[in-house]
């Protein structure tokens, strides 16, 4: 099945932040032909089942482009986001968001390849739940699609109690190649869909 495109008009609108204290912000935004923003309703469908517990958790954002996941759970509470971004322009562009925002001591960046988080969740605290999310670019899904299914199993594995994944991925991505396949709860919001998986998902 053909992957489902996205106009680009859409794909270099700047995200902003949909709801909590940083409601209405812009983000910092370089269009890359591989950053591809969630839609605000992707988003607004994936917080709201999430729901209140997002306070607190640890964010990781892998493949985290313009950042709109990870700096909309700040502003919903979390207590601190971890971005993973191997497109340096884009990288720093979430620096400058951060700063913009005034949320540099909850942020960091970590410019490098998402796949290799695989390998270093042994690097992350484990004191509070984490919210991960992976939502790489849809081409990804088929072209590396068993590094992203190993990326997922790794964060199963590693997470704390509590913790929750969020995978995003278009239609055309068969979610029985997760990890669990019966413990997600999936949303289709055409052309994407979401997959959830652990204690946060009310």
């Amino acid at each position: 099945m053909p992957r489902p495109s996205r106009p680009v008009s859409d794909a270099a609108a700047p995200p902003r932040i949909i709801g909590g204290e940083l409601r209405g912000r812009r983000l910092e935004f370089v269009p890359h032909e591989r950053t591809r923003p969630m839609k605000d309703r992707v988003r607004e469908t994936l917080f709201d089942l999430l729901g209140p517990t997002v306070r607190g958790t640890l964010v990781l954002d892998l493949f985290a482009g313009s950042g709109a996941l990870g700096f909309e759970a700040l502003s919903r509470g979390a207590a601190r986001v971890v971005f993973v971004e191997r497109h340096f322009p884009t990288a720093d562009a979430l620096g400058r968001s951060a700063r913009g925002l005034g949320v540099t001591d909850r942020v960091e960046v970590r410019p490098g390849d998402a796949f290799a988080w695989a390998r270093r969740l042994a690097e992350l605290p484990t004191g509070s739940p984490w919210l991960a999310f992976i939502a790489p670019p849809w081409p990804l899904l088929q072209e590396r699609a068993a590094d992203v299914v190993a990326l997922v199993a790794a964060l199963d594995e590693a997470a704390p109690p509590g913790s929750t994944l969020v995978v995003e991925s278009d239609v055309a991505f068969d979610p029985a190649a997760l990890p669990d396949p019966g413990g997600w709860e999936h949303r289709a919001i055409p052309p994407a869909v979401l997959h959830l998986h652990g204690g946060l998902v009310s």
